[in-house]
């Protein structure tokens, strides 16, 4: 951790996770091995409870920063560039956002699609594919499993906090 970073007590960060530059991470959020936020371009924020998985990077953009709200989830391997995250998104494995993106509240981006420059997902939509478009809305039981994961990675930081979890 090095720069301007602003990290509440409460965060978990993960060994192997790289946080730089200008970065604010929320209450109990957390930042899983090996991942990478690097705010050298612009400011990141990262709200209260939110997930960066393992291997995932969030990256400024040319002065373009990331905002990621609440509750939102960042799968593994995943990358999002100067884009904006609204609150209980949830941002599959190993898919793309590119700089300018608006993922809105509660919408989910499949595992592997890309998000293209400047794309805006409607709050409570699915996005799939390569280049990613909105397919329909989410259903209840979707909206309900993205809330589980979120809550899940609440409760394994905990535990990593607490040293139930040790390395080898």
């Amino acid at each position: 951790m090095s720069g301007n970073c602003t990290i509440a007590p409460s965060v978990y960060l993960a060994d192997g996770a790289i946080v730089r530059g200008d970065v604010t991470i929320g209450e109990d959020a957390s930042v899983w091995f090996h991942a990478v936020v690097r705010g050298d371009e612009g400011p990141i924020r990262i709200g209260a409870r939110s997930n960066v998985q393992d291997c995932a990077v969030v990256h400024s953009d040319l002065g373009t920063g990331v905002e990621i709200g609440e509750e939102v989830t960042i799968g593994h391997g995943a990358v999002v560039r100067g884009a904006h995250i609204g609150d209980r998104a949830m941002i599959g494995m190993n898919a793309t956002v590119m700089t300018g993106a608006v993922i809105g509240e509660e919408a989910i981006v499949g595992a592997g699609a890309v998000v293209p420059y400047g794309m805006n997902v409607p709050p409570r939509c699915l996005a799939v594919g390569v280049p990613a478009r909105v397919v329909r809305e989410l259903e209840r039981w979707e909206l309900e499993q993205s809330r589980a994961a979120f809550l899940a990675y609440l409760e394994l930081a905990a535990g990593y906090r607490q040293g139930k979890w040790k390395g080898p």
